[in-house]
């Protein structure tokens, strides 16, 4: 059985799922977001979603919202059994979750319900968590409080970034996603397991102001943002007066007795830093202006007095 599909989303994350939708053909109309200023031009910039659904020849839709009549017809008209949300930044009201023949599913990047809202990826690697996944989840008014169709799970390795595991997660949520075709094709309905309300935690936006390193917490605790402020907006700290943004870093364990913010060592294996506990190891790191470097090459450009 053909199913006509209506996807909507808007950044990279959501690109795979797309395609999983457009492999036979099914997608009637891909909303996303509308062109945004970008770079130092500011000139508009069409959406990722945007712009492989012009690469596969799908029709594009740009609501600001649909708090209009109009813009509510118009998704009527295209008539759709399903309607798949990934990443697509808009609240969807009820007249739109009850459009389409078998509703609205959501492709969301973790464990629900674990880590509901809007930065489940970085959120899992701050809090160290050791595992992640996607959910395939039937959308209802509440934010990520649906019940969960299918759901696939992966380790969060211990190198990941949050750009390495947001491409993982991409490709998995597009996977749980074809899955879940395939059985709707197939006729099947897809059980709907309800969310268990323990365990329920929120994942907040992230905001530029976390990425300054707080050097009297734990180790463990900064390398884990490091990892989840990279590729943004990437942590920073003060070493000896200069401000440099830091890509990579790994905790030490043991004390040095040191204040917290003490420069302990600096070598081609990496600048160590003093914290309230542990100490932390930076080995990628970025001057104002200039690009990420290992911290050899950063110390050939500013020795560091030890």
């Amino acid at each position: 059985m053909a199913l006509r599909i209506v996807f909507a989303g808007t950044p990279e994350f959501a690109v795979p799922s797309l395609r999983a939708c457009a492999e036979r053909g099914e997608v009637v109309a891909v909303y996303t977001q509308p062109d945004r200023p970008s770079g130092r031009g500011r000139q508009l910039q069409a959406s990722p979603v945007k712009q492989a659904a012009l690469e596969l020849g799908l029709p594009v839709q740009q609501p600001l919202n649909f708090k209009s009549d109009e813009a509510v017809a118009v998704l009527r008209s295209h008539q759709a059994d399903l309607m798949v949300v990934v990443a697509y930044g808009l609240i969807l009201p009820q007249a739109v979750l009850d459009t389409p023949r078998l509703g609205c599913w959501n492709v969301h990047a973790s464990l629900l319900p674990r880590w509901r809202g809007a930065a489940p990826i970085q959120r899992a690697i701050e809090a160290g968590d050791a595992r992640t996944g996607v959910c395939l989840m039937q959308m209802e008014k509440g934010l990520d409080t649906g019940p969960v169709l299918l759901r696939l799970a992966t380790d969060i390795r211990p190198h990941d970034n949050a750009g390495s595991l947001h491409d993982r997660l991409s490709l998995l949520g597009a996977e749980v996603l074809g899955d879940g075709l395939k059985l709707a094709r197939a006729g099947f309905s897809l059980h709907a397991e309800p969310q268990p309300e323990d365990g329920v935690t929120y994942a907040r936006k992230i905001e530029k102001a976390e990425a300054v390193l707080d050097l009297a917490q734990d180790a463990a605790v900064l390398a884990d943002k490091v990892r989840a402020f990279n590729p943004w907006p990437v942590a920073e700290l003060s070493l000896l007066g200069e401000r440099v943004r830091i890509h990579k870093a790994q905790a030490l364990p043991g004390g040095s007795g040191q204040a917290p913010g003490s420069l302990l060592a600096a070598g081609k294996d990496g600048i160590d830093i003093a914290c309230g506990q542990g100490t932390l190891r930076l080995l990628s790191l970025q001057r104002d202006g200039g690009r990420p470097l290992s911290a050899a090459d950063y110390l050939n450009a500013r020795p560091l007095p030890v």
